[in-house]
């Protein structure tokens, strides 16, 4: 089963929708406001925690979200591919919304170490074929859509485009060979784009969240809203 809308390109995020998903992330406690230290060592004004999607409710209005985003883009695909181990729920309850709205696609994902018995080796699911969809939370290194892709080729099938929730918009870091962490000009979305070749399509981005904070202002959120620039400004992509 293919999902194709008709569109030939895939753009930014459908605004309306963008705007009401951060608005249910930050009434679901998922995205939150401070400080948070992220896996590079930065100091984030806000937190994105898709483990705090915890219930049938908003794990269900999440994959709703994920189909729209997904359906608008016009990105076409065979199958979904859930990456151990958040992608593994996404991916599931993805496939039941998208079999909801008529669209009854194979899903599979793979487990982080290969069993020796049984049907065996790592991976799940519906055999991996044609153009596969990666589906994560959230891209921070580009890591998990890298192993994904090695697992799909490996099986013979074209990984074809990743849906992430959220992008981050920013600076992705590399470890020189003298083991220091630096930035460097692209993001990991922009990286699995142009390096590796896939097409992305995110729910919202870090520009959503800055257009929801302006649009809700007065008292705390201003602060927020503030720290927010100052940080897509020092680490922020284009």
């Amino acid at each position: 089963m293919v999902l194709d809308t008709g569109a030939a390109h895939m753009g930014a995020p459908d605004a309306a929708l963008a705007q009401e998903f951060v608005q249910f992330c930050v009434d679901a406690g998922v995205l939150r406001f401070g400080e948070f230290k992220t896996k590079a060592g930065r100091l984030s004004p806000y937190f994105f925690n898709a483990g705090l999607f915890d219930d049938g409710a908003k794990l269900g209005r999440l994959a709703q979200f994920y189909a729209k985003a997904l359906i608008a883009s016009g990105v076409e695909f065979d199958m979904i591919f859930g990456p151990a181990y958040k992608g593994i729920p996404l991916g599931a309850a993805l496939a039941i919304e998208l079999s909801r709205l008529g669209l009854n696609v194979p899903f599979a994902y793979n487990r982080k170490e290969a069993k020796d018995h049984g049907e065996g080796g790592s991976l799940v699911g519906a055999p991996l074929q044609g153009r596969v969809l990666i589906i994560d939370d959230v891209m921070s290194a580009g890591t998990a859509a890298r192993e994904s892709i090695a697992l799909i080729r490996a099986a013979g099938a074209t990984p074809h485009a990743v849906t992430i929730a959220l992008d981050r918009q920013e600076k992705a870091t590399e470890v020189a060979p003298d083991g220091t962490v630096r930035d460097v000009d692209h993001s990991a979305v922009q990286y699995v784009q142009r390096q590796l070749g896939l097409q992305v399509c995110a729910i919202a981005t870090l520009a959503d969240l800055l257009q929801y904070l302006s649009a809700h202002t007065g008292g705390e959120l201003d602060a927020h809203r503030q720290r927010v620039q100052a940080y897509r400004l020092r680490y922020g992509v284009n």
